[in-house]
């Protein structure tokens, strides 16, 4: 036999002898029958494997063959416990992991002999400490009011809070936990575009209502937005602000579908679909296609809902649609409650890899700009900002702070504190640890009670090592944190302040001389409020846009 042909039938053909020479002996001594019987099975494998057309890994290499795809489903498990360093983000650390569960648990979450990382990494970041250090604030006090002087019944919202997830994308038990934890802390809980379930409501947490494009909880029989259902949804007092989800930072742009036999009787009843039919949610919304109409939609939902805050959340795009909508605000005098911006490196339980990879801006520079397009329209004061993506610690949040936001909201923080073990499985609807799944049985190891405690102090301990933080800095609050606070390092040799590292706006600059900084003039000239398109667009880079 050539020696290629062994390479490839070599443990197949051993099993057949194996098999044929231990058969008699079996049948003599018993105690044999276990060899047989095992590689009898093998044998019946590479027969398998020959004839099966799917995998030609595994006809060429039948019976070894399978151990490629043995290797292949346990590489993130291998690689998570025996070869991932602590540092890793994939895509979060060890570290991020192990200091959640830590705070989560009520452990002592100090780290002894030193820091893992390397100060003098390109991206390594620090807040610089004061010698005359404030007291501790307690973090309950962490507050802030959302809602501007059109909003009837402004909101006093935690700063630190849970980011939209929907059922359906998460259990009913993870559900009520989170929801438990939020009212245990005084926190909100974002409902994600899938709807208001029942679990939602068990325990009485504030919620902010997500209305994605397909209008679940308010839609018409054809999916178009239903006003009379908004109200009566809104109404309830458990309901603290509305958020229309322009784009999310894991998908941007991208519309989804449920298929049919997804939809279980809960979800049905809970998004308002009906059985046996795929539902649909576009990519863009229904209700408007202009920034006039969005700021028309945007009034239209305050008064429906008696006044509650409304805003809008979006992963920042094409920059001169932002700037449209601002352009839209200054023209109508309609100005949202609050902006929420979600990062490119958010997470969600399914997307195109393109789409995760490639797609939408990461939240330093999304959050910038929208900051400074507030700032320079004259506009900041009357929107709140909220931030999202990838937040887990209390430096995570300083850091936003620092570039303009008022406070910050997290999704896979939270899973982690209900005990998510990044496996990455939440497409599956094998969710190992009952977060990600609507398997019944999967979600009863989810411990509802304990959980919701959970939830509750990774918020708590989180906030206290925030104004730690604050405190070691001079300051007594977190929005006092400014730019000229954090130091980020540029090579091995240099550091630069936030402030000397980023643009920032003065208040009306784009519209007294949007000229002075060529690239927001530039962009501020091609935004125009009556839609989202361009009045053109640069040729060249560094090209210029005319009015």
């Amino acid at each position: 036999m050539k020696p290629s042909l062994l390479s490839r039938y070599g443990v197949f053909l051993a099993c057949c002898l194996v098999t044929l020479a231990t058969l008699p002996l079996a049948m003599q001594w018993h105690a044999w029958w276990p060899v047989p019987v095992l590689c009898g099975a093998l044998v019946v494998l590479g027969i398998v494997d020959l004839v099966q057309r799917d995998y030609a890994v595994r006809r060429n290499y039948p019976v070894v063959g399978n151990l490629r795809y043995v290797f292949q489903a346990l590489r993130p498990e291998l690689r998570q416990y025996l070869f991932e360093a602590d540092t890793d983000q994939l895509p979060f650390s060890h570290v991020q992991r192990g200091l959640v569960y830590e705070r989560a648990r009520q452990r002592n979450d100090a780290k002894p002999f030193g820091t893992l990382r390397d100060v003098y990494a390109n991206t390594y970041e620090y807040i610089g400490h004061s010698m005359e250090t404030a007291p501790v604030a307690a973090p309950d006090d962490f507050r802030l009011t959302i809602g501007n002087a059109q909003c009837a019944h402004p909101y006093e919202a935690s700063l630190f809070n849970i980011s939209a997830m929907s059922f359906g994308a998460l259990s009913a038990n993870a559900i009520r936990a989170l929801n438990k934890g939020a009212r245990l802390g005084g926190f909100a809980h974002d409902t994600g575009e899938g709807g208001i379930s029942p679990y939602h409501r068990e325990h009485g947490g504030d919620l902010i209502w997500e209305l994605g494009s397909g209008y679940f909880g308010c839609r018409t029989p054809q999916g178009e937005f239903d006003p009379q259902r908004f109200a009566e949804q809104a109404s309830d007092a458990q309901i603290k602000m509305i958020e229309i989800k322009l784009s999310q930072g894991a998908k941007p742009g991208h519309g989804g579908l449920l298929p049919a036999d997804k939809i279980t009787p809960e979800i049905a009843k809970t998004r308002e679909i009906p059985m046996g039919q795929d539902c649909l949610s576009p990519a863009s919304h229904p209700a408007f296609s202009t920034p006039l109409e969005l700021l028309d939609f945007i009034a239209r939902l305050r008064e429906l809902s008696g006044g509650k805050p409304v805003g809008f959340k979006l992963c920042l795009g094409q920059p001169w649609q932002f700037m449209a909508i601002i352009k839209a605000m200054l023209e109508t005098g309609i100005v949202p409650d609050f902006i929420v911006v979600d990062g490119s490196e958010g997470g969600t339980g399914a997307a195109p890899v393109e789409f995760s990879d490639h797609l939408g801006t990461p939240l330093r520079e999304g959050l910038l700009f929208v900051h400074n397009t507030l700032v320079g329209a004259g506009l900041r004061e009357q929107v709140s900002l909220g931030a999202s993506g990838k937040i887990i610690s209390a430096f995570d949040i300083a850091r936003v702070l620092a570039m303009g936001a008022d406070w910050v909201n997290a999704a896979r923080g939270f899973m982690f504190a209900l005990g998510c073990i990044q496996s990455q499985s939440c497409h599956t609807n094998r969710c190992p640890t009952g977060v990600a799944t609507q398997d019944p049985l999967r979600q009863k190891a989810l411990v509802v009670g304990d959980k919701a405690e959970q939830v509750h102090h990774f918020h708590h301990n989180t906030l206290h090592a925030l104004a730690e933080m604050v405190a070691a800095a001079g300051l007594t609050r977190p929005w006092q944190i400014t730019p000229d606070h954090l130091v980020h390092r540029v090579s091995e040799n240099e550091v630069k302040l936030f402030s000397h590292l980023h643009p920032f706006l003065e208040p009306g600059e784009l519209l007294r001389d949007p000229d002075q900084r060529p690239f927001y003039g530039r962009i501020w000239r091609m935004a125009q409020a009556h839609s989202f398109a361009p009045l053109t667009l640069a040729d060249a880079p560094g090209g210029s846009a005319v009015a």
